[in-house]
């Protein structure tokens, strides 16, 4: 009997972890800057993100990859650092990403970097916009699809599959406060978050790295009618985000994230 009960149990948990994601219309991914987690969540100057924690899913053992903040960007958008360990611009880099991924199976995808002048554009600084944080910009075949925050459609039905938003560099807490970050995501974003959980799309919210003094952990949140309330102790990182979005649109792994498990026990059954 005990040997029956461990193989149910084995069985179920296996079947578990079996179960495939939900595949949203939509998905959002919103990159924030250097804050540790326990800067944000907890925070009163953060008020529309910690509402977000608390009706959304909340991990509260994510962790950025490594430092500074380029190779982040590029380890979330294709699975790998590709050797960067700086903020060095320009890159020119060439192989498979979570965009040509997507558009190879018919899917769309967009960047919009708030501040960016022009779509396609090749420059490192532009006021508040800093290319090192628009992963897309580093791909030229992905120019078309680098756009700047102005272009993201008012009518989110309109939306690609996927969208990676970029806040500049004053609004994504990088050089701005906590509160005017909160602020601009509420005011931005707020809109699409309150669309999504009626129209079957999924909002992420995660930042880079942290301030480097929390061993990279960072606040990362999930908001959408498939994600269940409350939080997550399961540790993630780049990856393991990357991963899921493959496993939802049935892409293929992308360097890193073939080794990574795929975000679970957070979703509606």
């Amino acid at each position: 009997m005990g040997l029956a009960i461990m193989l149910l149990s084995v069985w179920c948990a296996a079947a578990v972890q079996a179960q495939p994601l939900p595949r949203p219309d939509h998905i959002v991914i919103v990159v924030e800057e250097n804050r540790r987690y326990s800067q944000i969540i907890g925070n009163r100057d953060a008020p529309y993100l910690n509402a977000l924690a608390e009706r959304g899913a909340l991990f509260t053992q994510s962790y950025g990859v490594t430092h500074p903040s380029q190779p982040n960007y590029l380890a979330l958008f294709s699975g790998s650092t590709r050797g960067i360990r700086s903020n060095a611009c320009p890159l020119e880099l060439s192989g498979d990403n979570l965009a040509s991924a997507l558009l190879a199976k018919g899917l769309s995808f967009a960047s919009y970097s708030e501040s960016m002048p022009e779509p396609g554009f090749e420059g490192c600084v532009y006021g508040a916009y800093q290319r090192k944080h628009n992963p897309a910009a580093n791909w030229k075949e992905l120019a078309p699809f680098n756009l700047p925050f102005t272009s993201l459609p008012q009518d989110y039905s309109q939306l690609p599959a996927v969208s990676l938003v970029i806040p500049d560099q004053l609004d994504d807490m990088h050089d701005g406060s906590i509160a005017r970050g909160d602020a601009w995501l509420s005011k931005h974003i707020g809109p699409y978050a309150q669309w999504a959980m009626a129209h079957n799309s999924l909002l992420i919210v995660t930042w880079d790295e942290d301030d480097g003094s929390a061993d990279n952990r960072v606040a990362t949140l999930f908001y959408g009618p498939m994600v269940k309330s409350g939080s997550s102790a399961q540790r993630i990182n780049h990856y393991n985000i990357l991963r899921t979005i493959e496993e939802m649109f049935d892409l293929p792994y992308l360097g890193n994230s073939a080794d990574a498990q795929p975000i679970s026990g957070v979703w509606q059954r």
